[in-house]
């Protein structure tokens, strides 16, 4: 009895990193993976308007890009690189980056990038994707590098958490999985 207890025990401080330069920092949230139920969030949008996934995204395939900061360069690559990919998708496919990027900053960011498919949505408030999805950077307060693709039903049908924030997502994998849900 006392190995079930200190088998808990161990399951609950077992923490989730991602490597920041070759630095491990603590992700907060619980881990989602794909079979899941998609969990709702609320973000603020680049006119300062909240947005909720559900009311936006129900319905659709959606690809949700997060980034830590659109104002660095593999985040800039990474949007830049899915705003192009999603000119080509049809209207049942939405695009979208969350940042902790306040919502003015992103929307010079989008404007100076010609970012015009992807919308571009600011967690800076509460946090609410970053804890939903289980990638917010415990002491920097930032979003990890990741991926999730999620059907029209709302299930995770992909997800990629990159280890390295500072290296960019296997976009061949995410572009993959995407044609073969529409």
């Amino acid at each position: 009895m006392d190995e079930n207890i200190n088998e808990e025990v161990k399951k609950e401080t077992v923490k989730r990193t991602v490597t920041m330069q070759g630095r491990p920092m603590v992700l907060q949230g619980d881990e989602i993976k794909v079979g899941m139920t998609a969990p709702d969030f609320k973000v603020t949008d680049n006119d300062m308007l909240p947005m909720k996934f559900s009311r936006v995204y129900g319905g659709k395939v959606a690809v949700i890009s997060a980034v830590p900061s659109l104002d660095t360069p593999v985040c800039d690559l990474q949007t830049r690189r899915f705003n192009k990919e999603a000119e080509a998708l049809g209207p049942d496919v939405g695009v979208l980056t969350v940042s902790m990027d306040l919502p003015f900053a992103q929307k010079r960011w989008c404007g100076a990038a010609g970012v015009k498919a992807v919308r571009v949505f600011s967690d800076y408030q509460k946090a609410d994707f970053g804890k939903a999805w289980g990638i917010l950077i415990k002491d920097l307060r930032l979003l990890a590098r990741a991926i999730f693709i999620v059907d029209k039903n709302g299930i995770v049908q992909y997800v990629q958490l990159v280890p390295e924030v500072t290296q960019e997502p296997n976009y061949d994998a995410v572009l993959a999985r995407l044609k073969e849900l529409v």
